[in-house]
């Protein structure tokens, strides 16, 4: 391990000031919209609505909340129930319309009211719509801050208060429901230039707000150059140590297992003016700016979903993941109405002398033998011996293990991963889990059941060394420079290449988004050949995104890499 320079703010600059604070940002308000009788104060779904209420009671207007002109909690109940099921992880891409949310004479009733000559501040998800002449402020958040919110039980979901279930109840109605809801319309809002200002609530203590000129010049700041998302960090039943070190955590911390460093639908993007951060979804940039960002031919088969995921996995000093499979194309379709599943592969970053990798079955496994020990031991009558049908191989730093979907498999102890994978992030099958409780002290939910619908019985061991473990393949050698290919299988749709450079290296986008990871190196600097960006200093394990529209660029090893090693990077993209 190293001492740390990992940037865990990373930030686009943008002109002018932040409005911080719920003083000035009313005040700003009454300055620019003092004249209109109504005002629209929109919130995305798990903005702590009472917040915005108390602040904008100083207006001396009266206050109209849009979920009091909802159509209630049963109502909801019975509008949803067919998408969110009553499974306790997985639902059904809903295709609700927001405005199904509304009883219309309610609504009706509040815009008769709205017209009779007050002055009003509609609060809520869809006050635009309520007031639709009204001007309009919108308060944006960032899914891992509102998860943080469901752990913590202190928001509602879109019409419905269910903020007393548990968090994996929370995710799925937000992931499946709300979510795809709420960016439709926040996107018609966008589209039709209907929002003035932007208000970051993620930071409950210091709410902040810039104008619409400013988020706009923000998003295409960001998707004219490198740029890296907001990291997030958090523990798990078998977290390890490694990154505590590596990326500057908190050490008092018993340990993290994740760090989603490129997930964005999940992540943030900071924008930075005069020294103070503006957060919004880095989901944001891909809905308004995804051609140049994925590029047309990606967009074309993806529309407005980011399909490259980076996360990372830290078992060092802790213990085995689950024993898991994820659904084939077909099944995540049919059963849960995705457009496509969560292929992955394991890229080790780093690993101890014993780390192991758990892929694929072994060749005399009998699958009805393995799915009876399955269903024993979640019930609790064995433990299942994993390696008696499981491959269990000694993995190495920079080995990379290829991943399809419906392949068996298990990152062990002590390893460092890099998991390189499409993005749907919720679709794993756990299998086996040790026998171990969850951090909520509960056995986390296993689903034998949905996996032995989807686990690929050929992927045996034979077929594991030839076509998943180490696939490298040179493809370019020359002075100072490598470049390799290290798969993906030809069942997923990504490619990676490995690019091992001691001098300056020229890379391409070739029409499609490209992420890296430099895995190898303290440093390096990602530049423009034709000075279209400024260069963008990159360190040791930092995930980064290098725009479609960029084109050519340059990878150079920064001048404070230590005992001469090369620098490393694995690039990922989506195959043309």
């Amino acid at each position: 391990m190293r001492s740390s320079n990992f940037d865990k703010y990373p930030a686009t600059r943008i002109d002018g000031k932040l409005i911080m604070g719920w003083e000035t940002i009313v005040n700003r308000l009454q300055d620019e919209w003092g004249d209109s009788p109504v005002w629209a104060v929109d919130l995305y779904v798990g903005s702590y609505e009472e917040d915005f209420v108390e602040a904008f009671a100083a207006t001396g207007r009266e206050i109209v909340q849009t979920r009091s002109l909802m159509i209630g909690d049963e109502a909801v109940k019975e509008l949803t129930d067919r998408f969110i099921t009553d499974d306790v992880l997985f639902g059904y891409m809903s295709n609700i319309r927001l405005e199904e949310y509304f009883c219309e004479k309610k609504v009706e009733e509040a815009r008769s009211r709205l017209a009779d000559g007050g002055k009003y501040v509609v609060i809520g998800t869809a006050a635009a719509r309520i007031a639709p002449s009204a001007p309009v402020a919108y308060a944006d958040m960032a899914r891992w801050e509102i998860q943080q919110r469901f752990r913590r039980h202190e928001v509602k979901a879109l019409g419905i208060d269910n903020s007393a279930e548990g968090p994996s109840l929370q995710y799925k109605r937000g992931y499946f429901n709300d979510w795809n809801i709420c960016d439709a319309y926040k996107d018609k809002l966008f589209q039709l230039g209907r929002i003035s200002f932007w208000i970051d609530h993620n930071c409950r203590a210091c709410p902040k707000m810039i104008t619409d000129a400013q988020f706009r010049q923000g998003l295409q700041r960001t998707v004219s150059r490198p740029f890296r998302v907001v990291p997030f960090f958090d523990p798990a039943p078998w977290g390890g140590q490694w990154m505590k070190e590596v990326c500057g955590l908190d050490p008092s911390v018993e340990n993290y297992g994740w760090c989603f460093d490129c997930v964005p639908e999940e992540n943030s993007l900071y924008f930075l003016a005069e020294g103070e951060r503006f957060e919004l979804p880095s989901q944001d940039v891909v809905l308004w700016h995804c051609r140049e960002l994925l590029g047309h031919y990606v967009w074309s088969r993806f529309g407005r979903s980011f399909p490259i995921r980076f996360d990372f996995l830290d078992t060092m000093g802790g213990g085995n993941l689950s024993v898991q499979v994820h659904p084939t194309s077909e099944f995540a379709h049919r059963n849960f109405g995705l457009a496509y599943t969560q292929d992955e592969s394991y890229y080790l970053l780093d690993a101890g002398d014993d780390a192991v990798v758990y892929l694929g079955l072994k060749e005399d496994v009998c699958p009805e033998e393995m799915i009876d020990d399955l269903r024993r031991a979640q019930r609790g009558e064995i433990m299942f011996d994993a390696e008696r049908y499981v491959n269990k191989f000694h993995a190495r730093k920079h080995d990379h293990y290829l991943i399809p979907n419906g392949t068996v498999h298990c990152s062990g102890h002590n390893s460092m991963v890099l998991e390189i994978s499409s993005t749907p992030s919720i679709f794993t099958f756990k299998l086996w889990d040790w026998g171990r409780l969850g951090l909520d002290g509960k056995p986390r939910p296993i689903n034998v059941e949905r996996g032995s619908k989807v686990i690929q019985w050929e992927r045996r061991t034979e077929f594991v060394k030839n076509e998943l473990c180490n696939r490298f393949e040179v493809l370019k050698e020359e002075d100072g420079a490598l470049e390799e290919r290290t798969g993906l299988h030809r069942n997923e749709f990504i490619e990676t290449r490995r690019h091992t450079f001691s001098r300056p290296v020229t890379l391409h986008t070739e029409g499609g988004v490209n992420v890296l990871n430099l895995c190898q190196g303290e440093s390096a600097l990602v530049e423009s050949p034709t000075n279209a960006f400024e260069p963008f200093e990159v360190h040791y394990a930092e995930t980064f995104i290098i725009p479609a529209c960029i084109g050519e660029y340059t990878l150079t090893p920064g001048g404070n890499n230590k005992n001469n090693e090369p620098c490393m990077a694995i690039k990922a993209s989506v195959r043309g």
